[in-house]
């Protein structure tokens, strides 16, 4: 497979395997698993229900996983989803894609991720930032993070790879830190709060798929790095082991840090826990607790921030190569073979939002914006399976049941996210934004011819 490629440039493969999985161990292990418990158990009547959302949670990402495996070593190009959509569903779908990006999903999670940061930065200085004026510093901060990890990125795969790798190590490694202590320390003090596992008659459908929705988001980054997939050595082969092991590798060490956290504190105490983590780590080690867990999620929020710099950014290069935007993000560095202008207006998108919206608001209107496109990209596997010469180079097990179950299950998260009502309107304004793109694409690149090399060329040079 050739490196994609503009003009006389070209984007060439230089990401190997591990560095392909600490991209996907790297963007997915953000802030979720440390912030989203307490929301979690405050929706869920005892420890069962908070191991079991997780565990399907895990399964579903992994669903999820599996088929986008298959259809990215068949398609292992720049821009992933987008390409994705492109040879599954048409230009419409991918042109839509790339304009729900644009104006909404990269942005919102840059900013959340680049706010995280930002704010545990400030803590391990010894200043909260949640009051004046270090609030306003938390968001300057966040604006310089945002515009380091581009540098990073423009300067070239391998030394935003190196910097990914490091960080991702760092906070595996200290996830598995607190797990260890939690368990060695925590454990034969409290003997546990695991009981009663199933409280009686509290159970209730609709609080599970909102916990949900907030597992799925910290989750989410197991399809980031097919947007890169033009960069990956042996795409064919790499894409689909780098997807399914990183997110194995994510799913147990998130199992693990919710056992850890229920082995130390009660979920009542968890429900109440903005950071369990550090709640964790202060009652197994004290004061130099929280400061290790601190470190630990500002060193897992800039690894997450750079690994997204570094993969999301191709998505509008691929749509400028295509003609579907505008042709100057399609420009290569000379001398550093990356896109510069993508990850330039990436950035510039992310720093905009990140000093005007708050955390919440970001991180929801991303969830909101990405879920449908994740139900298209892995659909898509039953569009491609039923077209002559289809070979890819792994197939997904479980088919058609694997794509089916996330596929249903997502589609239950929207319609949920749209009946209740603390999400109905959000969800509804997100998905008029998205719909905006239809007049667009009509009004500007969709009156033009499909190029010679679109969808029918990709195809027959991966079958």
């Amino acid at each position: 497979m050739p490196a994609t490629s503009t003009g006389n440039e070209s984007l060439p493969r230089r990401l190997g395997l591990f560095g392909a999985i600490t991209v996907v161990v790297g963007i997915t292990i953000g802030s979720g698993i440390f912030r989203s418990p307490a929301g979690i158990a405050n929706r869920l009547p005892g420890p069962g229900a908070m191991l079991a959302v997780w565990v399907v949670g895990g399964l579903l990402a992994m669903c999820g996983a599996l088929a986008l495996a298959e259809v990215a070593s068949t398609f292992p190009k720049t821009g992933g989803i987008y390409v994705f959509l492109r040879e599954g569903w048409g230009r419409l779908p991918a042109f839509l894609f790339g304009w729900a990006e644009l104006v909404i999903i990269r942005a919102a999670a840059v900013g959340a991720l680049a706010i995280t940061f930002a704010e545990y930065f400030l803590r391990v200085l010894g200043y909260n930032p949640l009051v004046a004026p270090y609030d306003t510093y938390a968001r300057y901060t966040a604006a310089g993070a945002i515009i380091l990890t581009s540098a990073f990125n423009i300067v070239g795969v391998r030394w935003s790879a190196l910097v990914t790798a490091a960080t991702t190590l760092a906070k595996y490694g200290g996830l598995l830190f607190v797990v260890f202590l939690a368990f060695a320390v925590g454990l034969p003090k409290t003997g546990g709060h695991f009981t009663p596992f199933f409280p009686a008659g509290t159970f209730s459908v609709a609080p599970f798929g909102l916990a949900l929705v907030s597992v799925l988001w910290a989750f989410d980054g197991w399809a980031d790095l097919t947007f890169a997939g033009g960069e990956v050595k042996d795409g064919e082969r790499n894409l689909p082991r780098a997807i399914i092991l990183g997110s194995l590798a994510v799913l147990v060490i998130y199992l693990l840090a919710n056992l850890a956290y229920l082995a130390v504190l009660p979920v009542e105490q968890i429900r109440t826990s903005k950071l369990v983590a550090a709640d964790v780590g202060e009652r197994v080690m004290g004061a130099a607790g929280v400061t290790f867990v601190a470190i630990t999620v500002m060193l897992s929020t800039f690894g997450s921030l750079n690994a997204t710099m570094l993969a999301n950014p191709r998505v509008f290069f691929a749509m400028a190569e295509d003609g579907l935007f505008f042709k100057p993000m399609a420009a290569v560095h000379p001398k550093f073979k990356t896109p510069v202008n993508a990850i330039a207006l990436a950035a510039v998108l992310g720093v905009t939002f990140v000093l005007l919206r708050k955390f919440e608001d970001l991180a929801d209107a991303f969830v909101t914006a990405i879920l449908p496109f994740y139900i298209l990209g892995v659909a898509a596997i039953f569009v491609l399976r039923r077209r002559p010469g289809y070979a890819p180079a792994f197939r997904s097990p479980g088919y058609p049941i694997v794509p089916t179950l996330f596929i249903l299950a997502t589609l239950y998260l929207l319609v949920n996210a749209v009946i209740d009502p603390s999400t109905r309107w959000p969800t509804i304004a997100v998905f008029g934004v998205i719909a905006l793109g239809i007049p667009v694409y009509y009004a500007t690149v969709g009156k033009r011819v499909a190029p010679p090399d679109s969808t029918r060329r990709a195809a027959s040079e991966t079958a």
